[in-house]
């Protein structure tokens, strides 16, 4: 019985990851920074490899980024030569996973299983008071999607701003994810130093 209930623990759990929770996206964000408590100049560009500078879909997760520091009050530097305050990189990965769980089997063929109160569980006509349904392992995939996002001072290139968004969920896809782990590498900006926390965002 309680291996049972550890098992059905484990797939109710499962069914919350593999399916992001439905309405909402969680990410765990962890940044490091030594923000300056006065930016007298805010402006900003970004620094692209030239793989991403020849990625459409780098390029739209780039406009994500450059909203959300435009809410906080930075101004993105559009001139022809790289006079901007902060240089802004990003990059971002999928990396898959299997996650083994032990769940109960229920064989079509045997007639009304299930646990009757009082008898215990139903095997094939007659119950068994002490176990469950027989066990077995299966295999689910599992996405890890990372985010990472540096600030930098140009003048001396000092690092100012560096955050590590990981989402998982039961999809590689980056766009449906992208939005909400963006929003979240910026939730509270600068933040806490250091500490781990969770953000959990609606989905629209």
């Amino acid at each position: 019985m309680i291996r049972w209930l550890r098992s059905m623990a484990t797939v109710l759990a499962l069914g919350t990851l593999l399916s992001g929770c439905a309405s909402t996206i969680s990410s765990n964000v962890i940044a490091f920074h030594e923000w300056p408590a006065d930016m007298p100049q805010r402006t900003f560009a970004f620094r692209r490899t030239p793989d991403q500078d020849a990625s459409l879909e780098y390029r739209g997760y780039e406009d994500m980024v450059r909203n959300e520091l435009s809410r906080l009050g930075y101004i993105p530097d559009t001139g022809p030569k790289d006079g901007s305050a902060l240089v802004v990189t990003l990059s971002y990965d999928v990396r898959a996973a299997q996650l083994i769980v032990i769940e109960p089997y229920y064989d079509p063929f045997w007639y009304g299983p299930g646990y009757y109160p009082g008898w215990g569980w139903r095997h094939g006509g007659f119950y068994d008071p002490f176990w469950g349904p027989p066990m077995r392992q299966t295999a689910y995939p599992v996405y890890s999607r990372r985010l990472h996002v540096l600030i930098m001072r140009r003048s001396d290139g000092k690092p100012l701003y560096e955050v590590e968004v990981t989402s998982e969920g039961g999809t590689a896809s980056l766009p449906v994810a992208m939005p909400y782990m963006v929003r979240s590498a910026f939730t509270d900006f600068p933040g806490q130093n250091g500490v781990m926390h969770t953000v959990k965002l609606k989905m629209q």
